[in-house]
């Protein structure tokens, strides 16, 4: 019989049709979508998370999980009713005006939509206009900004400029994260909080999703 720790283990060591046979067989043996879903999948990537922040995975290898955890829940979303499936809150994410660079941005939206967030991904080269319009279409819970060039840091402090002249600002908590950026760019331009690479970004936003769940 297939136990959870099975669709952990399968997920922890990348194996996408190993994974989506067991679940299938999890499914059809009576084990309820949600556990499967919050026990096997969410645990092991939070695992997965824990690891990269500390340098024991890498940014490959964590895409390859994110791609075989979300073909996992292709699986389970006919099993699960409305209320299991319905997200834990709103992320709109994107990179700055002027930055191509998307790895470690795709990497935070992949693992967040798996946790069960609700994500807006913007794309790159996004200008602080379109953020705002996001902001204002889709009321997310928190705005993630992400850069990787020096050149394109001074774009996150017009973004959260444009935010605030559409009125909006009151109603998002916004974070920054990007290899050249530190904590005291993101307390100067007026960011709620800051993350260097994907694995800080990911710890953050669930910090801050239940302090705004709180």
């Amino acid at each position: 019989m297939v136990k959870i720790t099975d669709i952990h283990n399968a997920l922890m060591a990348i194996d996408s049709h190993r994974l989506q046979t067991l679940i299938q067989s999890a499914i059809a043996g009576g084990i309820p979508a949600r556990e499967i879903l919050k026990q096997g999948l969410i645990a092991a990537m939070d695992v997965v998370g824990e690891r990269m922040e500390n340098g024991e995975m890498f940014i490959p290898e964590v895409l390859m999980c994110a791609k075989a955890m979300e073909s996992g829940i292709n699986i389970l979303k006919p099993y699960l009713t409305a209320e299991e499936a319905d997200s834990k809150g709103r992320i709109v994410i994107g990179t700055v005006k002027g930055d191509l660079h998307d790895i470690g941005k795709n990497l935070v939206a992949m693992m967040l939509k798996g946790g069960g967030y609700e994500v807006i991904n913007l794309g790159v080269d996004v200008t602080p206009e379109t953020f705002a319009d996001a902001v204002r279409t889709h009321n997310p819970h928190v705005l993630a900004l992400s850069a990787l060039l020096t050149t394109t840091m001074p774009m996150m402090r017009e973004t959260i400029a444009a935010v605030e002249n559409s009125g909006l600002r009151d109603r998002v908590a916004i974070i920054v994260g990007g290899a050249p950026v530190n904590r005291a760019f993101a307390e100067q331009i007026g960011a709620d909080g800051y993350a260097a690479d994907a694995g800080g970004a990911l710890k953050l936003l669930k910090q801050r999703m239940k302090q705004i769940a709180a």
